[in-house]
């Protein structure tokens, strides 16, 4: 007769995911234990780990849980409007870093639009102004991408010494500067022109050449290196 548990709290403490995982590590936990730690309660008669081994079970597979938009994963006994949009949400921060370790990976830079082919997405919808430093080394792959600064509508500070220091960490051939106009213009400002020039001058003397700024807005990109705006 298989004994019901109906709260996680009544296993031993090491049997408990969220425990578990701060003892072990991730890596040591089931699917279902990580599904888990998301949904945190059960329903009646099921603890959270039964619940999300249904969950696992109903859709044959992890990867094919994944997938399924919010409206599925709420119609799933136990799991209302905030526990599927928790769901949803740690899907999808797998696969952007899923997505950013194979561009670190694959990714030869070729030209402008290859720098808007992975960022305009990530950027788009962006209602703050974010600065990155693009660091590339001399196969000319993406090697690190670091967010230097986040402001308001159009007013990031950006310091040179932040930039090259991850240059530096990173052991960057050259880097690229970009950031985004959350109000979808991107005609560079003046300010924005002063500061790429300003680091390319500062590249020049590191050995760390600043070979484009790419400025984001909507879905929509300029590279000032094509415009010869610097």
């Amino acid at each position: 007769m298989e004994v019901v548990i109906s709260k996680v709290k009544e296993l031993p403490i090491d049997d408990r995911p969220r425990e578990k995982l701060i003892l072990r590590g991730a890596q040591n936990l089931s699917d279902a234990e990580l599904i888990a730690i998301l949904l945190r309660t059960g329903i009646k008669g099921k603890n959270v780990i039964q619940v999300s081994q249904d969950l696992i079970k109903k859709y044959a597979n992890l990867n094919l849980l994944s997938t399924q938009p919010i409206e599925a994963l709420k119609n799933f006994p136990g799991i209302g409007n905030d526990k599927a949009a928790t769901l949803s949400a740690a899907f999808e921060i797998g696969r952007r870093s899923d997505a950013q370790k194979k561009w670190y990976s694959n990714k030869k830079i070729t030209s402008p639009s290859d720098i808007a082919d992975i960022f305009v997405p990530l950027l788009r919808n962006e209602l703050k102004e974010k600065f990155f430093v693009i660091c590339i080394n001399s196969a000319n792959r993406i090697i690190k991408y670091e967010l230097i600064s986040v402001g308001d509508l159009n007013s990031s500070v950006v310091h040179a010494r932040e930039v090259f220091k991850v240059a530096i960490d990173n052991s960057s051939a050259s880097i690229i500067l970009l950031h985004n106009h959350p109000s979808g213009n991107t005609e560079p400002s003046n300010e924005d022109i002063r500061i790429t020039e300003k680091f390319a001058e500062i590249g020049k003397i590191m050995d760390i050449p600043v070979i484009d700024h790419i400025i984001i807005g909507g879905n929509n990109y300029i590279s000032l290196v094509e415009k010869r705006l610097f």
